[in-house]
C-alpha cells in the first residue's frame, strides 16, 4: 500500500508511525531530487570531533542545512567559509532524528571567479594585518647557495626549465620535492614541503637548503587556488630558509608571493633571481685581479720613488762613522794611561796598607785566641762530662722514685725517657765540642789571611831596624841591625855599609802587557 494515497471517501484515515512517515518522507525527497547543485552563501560552519563538517548554505528568505561526512572532507576541493558564495553538489537527504532536510555536499566550488576575489581579499586583509607582508621581516637572498630546495611537481615543465637554467648560470645541487600543484591536495603538500625543508638538519644526510624555490606555471584562477590558501601563506611566511615564489606567469599574483621574501615573475626568472653568472663572475674576477696587479705595481713604484728620494737626502755611511771612529780612537788611548794610573794607585796604596800592619801585635792576638780558646775547649769536656753524669745520675734518681710510685707498666716506658734523654745529651756535647772547633779553625783563617806572610810569597820582604819594621831608607841607614824576612826564612846584612852599585842589566826590561 502507498502511504501516500488518499484514503477512499468515507473511510477513516490510516494510522502510521513516526519512523513510517520519516521513511516515506525520505524515499519521496531522494527519487523526486537526486543529486542536485545548490548556489548559496555559506552561513554557520561548524566540524565535529568526528571529523564531519557541517555548515549552512542560504539566500536572502532560506537556510538550507549540508552535511560533508568525514570522507567527503578530504575530497573537498573549497573549504567552505562564512560568507562565501559557493556552489554545492550533492544528494538531497533527511535526517529523522531532527525532522529536516539536509543537502549531503561531496564537491564545493566558489560561484564564480567574484566569490574567489573576495574570499582573496579577505584573507590578504587578515594576513597584511598580521605583519606577515611587511618588508622588515623579509630576509635577503644569499649570493651564491650551495644547495637550492624546489618544490613543485617533478614531471613538468618548470623543473626542467629551472635545472636547464641554472646549468647555464652557474650549476648548483638541486634538491626537488614533488607536490600536486592544483587541486584539492595542493595547498597541505606545498605547506608540508616547506616545512619538510626548514625541518633538515644543515650538514646531514640529505642536507639542509641553502634557498627555496615554490614555482608552477600558469593556470586560471582555480588552478591556482591552492597558493592562496592560508595554510602556504603561513608556512611560507614561517620558514627560515630565504624562500622564492614563482607561481604562474607575470599577471598572475597569489598569496604566496606577499609573504615570500622575493617573487619571481615565472619559475626562469627564479633560477635567474638564486645564481648569478658564472661567466659574469669569472670576467669580473679577472678584471678586478688586473687591478689589483696594477695597484700592486703603482704602490712599488711609488715607494720605490720614495725611498730614492729619502736616501739622496741621506750621508754617506763613511761621513756617519768618521766622527765615531776618531771618539773610539781617543778613548783607546786614554784607556791604556788610565788603567797604569790605576794600577800604581792600588799598588802604592797596598804597600801602604802592608807597612802598617804589626805582625808581632797580630801574632800575640792570635795566640793568645788560640790559647784562649784551648783552654774553654779543655774546660768544656770536663764540664759537659760532669753535666752529663750529674743529669744521669738525677735522672736515675728520679727513676727509681718514680719507679717506687709508679705502676709496675710504666718502668718500661720511664726507662725509654731516661734513655733518650741521655742520647740528647751526648749529642749536644758533640755538637758543642764540634762548634767550638769550627769557630777555633775560622779565627785561624782569618789570621793567616790578615797576616802580611801570604804577601812574602808574591815577591815581598819585611825589612826589620833594630827589632822595628823599617819603612824608608833613612830609618835603613840609621839602624845598626837590619833583619829583612822573605817567604822562605830571614836573613841579617851588615848595616851602615854602602852597597856596590849594581851593573845595569843589558837586557831591556819585560815589557808591561796591556789589559786591553
Amino acid at each position: 500500500m502507498d502511504l501516500l494515497d488518499d484514503p477512499d471517501p468515507g473511510e477513516n484515515a490510516h494510522e502510521y508511525t513516526v519512523s513510517e512517515i520519516s521513511g516515506a518522507v525520505k524515499r519521496v525527497l531522494e527519487d523526486g531530487f537526486g543529486r542536485v547543485r545548490v548556489k548559496g552563501e555559506v552561513g554557520r560552519v561548524f566540524t565535529a570531533r568526528s571529523g564531519h563538517l557541517y555548515f549552512d548554505v542560504k539566500d536572502d528568505r532560506n537556510v538550507l542545512a549540508s552535511v560533508a561526512w568525514k570522507g567527503q572532507v578530504g575530497r573537498l576541493t573549497t573549504r567552505p567559509e562564512e560568507g562565501m558564495e559557493v556552489v554545492a553538489t550533492g544528494r538531497l537527504t533527511t535526517f529523522g532524528s531532527q525532522s529536516k532536510y539536509q543537502l549531503n555536499v561531496d564537491d564545493l566550488r566558489p560561484a564564480g571567479v567574484g566569490a574567489l576575489m573576495a574570499m582573496l581579499e579577505k584573507r590578504k586583509a587578515q594576513l597584511q594585518s598580521e605583519g606577515l607582508f611587511d618588508e622588515a621581516r623579509k630576509r635577503p637572498l644569499p649570493y651564491l647557495p650551495e644547495i637550492i630546495g624546489v618544490v613543485t611537481s617533478p614531471s613538468g615543465a618548470v623543473i626542467r626549465d629551472i635545472l636547464h637554467r641554472l646549468r647555464e648560470r652557474f650549476p648548483r645541487r638541486v634538491l626537488v620535492w614533488p607536490v600536486a600543484v592544483q587541486g584539492r591536495d595542493c595547498a597541505a603538500e606545498v605547506a608540508r614541503a616547506i616545512e619538510g625543508f626548514n625541518a633538515l638538519s644543515p650538514g646531514g644526510a640529505l642536507p639542509r637548503p641553502d634557498l627555496l624555490i615554490v614555482a608552477r606555471g600558469g593556470g586560471s584562477i582555480e588552478d591556482l587556488w591552492g597558493f592562496n590558501e592560508e595554510v602556504v601563506a603561513r608556512a611560507a611566511a614561517a620558514s627560515d630558509i630565504p624562500l622564492i615564489s614563482a607561481v604562474g606567469h607575470e599577471t598572475d599574483t597569489t598569496l604566496i608571493d606577499y609573504v615570500s621574501d622575493r617573487r619571481a615573475p615565472t619559475p626562469t626568472a627564479a633560477a635567474e633571481l638564486a645564481v648569478p653568472v658564472r661567466a659574469d663572475l669569472l670576467v669580473w674576477l679577472g678584471g678586478q685581479g688586473d687591478r689589483l696587479g696594477r695597484a700592486l705595481l703603482r704602490g712599488v713604484s711609488d715607494r720605490r720613488r720614495h725611498v730614492e728620494a729619502l736616501s739622496r737626502a741621506l750621508p754617506r755611511p763613511e761621513t756617519l762613522l768618521t766622527s765615531a771612529r776618531q771618539r773610539l780612537d781617543m778613548l783607546d788611548q786614554r784607556l791604556e794611561a788610565a788603567l797604569e794610573r790605576s794600577v800604581s794607585r792600588r799598588r802604592a796604596r797596598l804597600v801602604e796598607l802592608g807597612g802598617g800592619l804589626r805582625p808581632a801585635s797580630v801574632r800575640q792576638g792570635l795566640g793568645a785566641r788560640r790559647r784562649q780558646l784551648d783552654g774553654n775547649a779543655m774546660r768544656l769536656g770536663p764540664a759537659l762530662g760532669r753535666a752529663v753524669a750529674h743529669g744521669r745520675d738525677r735522672l736515675d734518681r728520679q727513676a727509681l722514685s718514680l719507679a717506687r710510685l709508679a705502676p709496675p707498666k710504666d718502668v718500661d716506658r720511664l726507662r725509654q725517657k731516661l734513655s733518650d734523654h741521655a742520647d740528647r745529651m751526648t749529642r749536644a756535647e758533640r755538637r758543642g765540642i764540634d762548634s767550638a772547633a769550627r769557630r777555633l779553625e775560622s779565627l785561624d783563617r782569618l789570621r793567616l789571611s790578615l797576616g802580611y806572610e801570604a804577601t812574602l810569597s808574591r815577591g815581598y820582604a819585611v825589612v826589620r831596624g833594630d827589632g822595628q819594621v823599617v819603612t824608608t831608607a833613612n830609618a835603613a841607614r840609621k839602624a845598626t841591625k837590619l833583619e829583612i824576612q822573605f817567604a822562605d826564612g830571614r836573613m841579617t846584612p851588615a848595616a851602615g855599609k854602602p852597597q856596590k852599585k849594581a851593573k845595569p842589566d843589558p837586557s831591556p826590561p819585560p815589557e808591561q802587557g796591556k789589559l786591553l
